[in-house]
């Protein structure tokens, strides 16, 4: 596609490969903020909409026939989402409990110098306790109800409607926490000035704030991919006419998706 300050992120980011990353290196949000216009973005972000046209037009020519990119456009939802928990899901996870330890451990020893190292290990520690039950709601609830409907879809049989009615209601739910998230992330990068390490951090100060930095871009790609892809998909595809017919459910108590 041309790119055109009309465009929005969200467009942008999921039709021209590489775009997601000339928009993390700018500081542009493609996963939360994908809504919005280029121009907006741009504004938002206090950069000119020309340069970054210009960026986004760099990588498409980079781009040349023959290149392997997977179209998440056109693979499998479940292939999608075995992805995301392969490649995401599996990094988030490690990152927590490494970066948790890396951030006691800086704080231990640099705490009473920089006291927004507080600040900074109380906002992970809000953002792991966040992620941690998010993500096992989408790999045990969301994910596997995506792949049975999409099968029973290719199959041309009877979605049974789920103990969450439609698709819609976690997809909100996961979206709303995804702005959570996101919020946290901007939270630890202002207190951090943008991750600038002071002339005194050490070895593990250094590692500390590489590791939330790398942290934060690989969240931002996985939020992109939910956001963006998986669950406007899955949203469509539940929505699809006949001959794809819903069939009534008595819903049970026990499975609540909520908090």
């Amino acid at each position: 596609m041309s790119v055109n300050t009309t465009n929005t992120v969200r467009e942008l980011a999921v039709t021209i490969p590489g775009a997601t990353r000339v928009f993390e290196q700018l500081g542009i949000d493609y996963c939360c903020g994908g809504g919005r216009t280029l121009t907006d973005a741009c504004k938002k972000s206090k950069l000119r909409v020309e340069d970054v046209i210009e960026q986004l037009d760099a990588v498409k020519r980079a781009i040349h026939p023959g290149d392997k990119v997977r179209d998440w456009q056109t693979e499998s939802l479940t292939s999608l989402s075995a992805y995301i928990i392969d490649t995401h899901h599996f990094f988030t996870k490690n990152e927590l409990v490494r970066l948790e330890k890396l951030l006691d451990k800086v704080c231990s020893r640099h705490g009473e110098n920089h006291l927004e190292l507080f600040a900074l290990r109380s906002a992970f520690q809000h953002l792991k306790q966040d992620l941690t039950p998010h993500l096992l709601k989408e790999e045990q609830v969301l994910f596997p109800f995506i792949a049975r409907m999409e099968e029973a879809v290719s199959e041309q049989r009877a979605v049974p409607p789920p103990f969450f009615v439609t698709v819609q209601n976690p997809v909100r739910m996961m979206a709303a926490e995804h702005d959570t998230a996101g919020d946290l992330l901007a939270e630890m990068r202002l207190l951090t000035n943008d991750y600038a390490l002071p002339p005194d951090a050490c070895i593990s100060f250094q590692a500390l704030y590489q590791g939330l930095q790398e942290f934060e871009a690989d969240l931002h790609q996985h939020i992109h991919l939910e956001n963006n892809i998986l669950f406007p998909r899955a949203v469509e595809m539940e929505s699809a006419p006949e001959p794809v017919l819903l069939v009534e459910y008595q819903f049970s108590e026990r499975h609540c998706f909520s908090h």
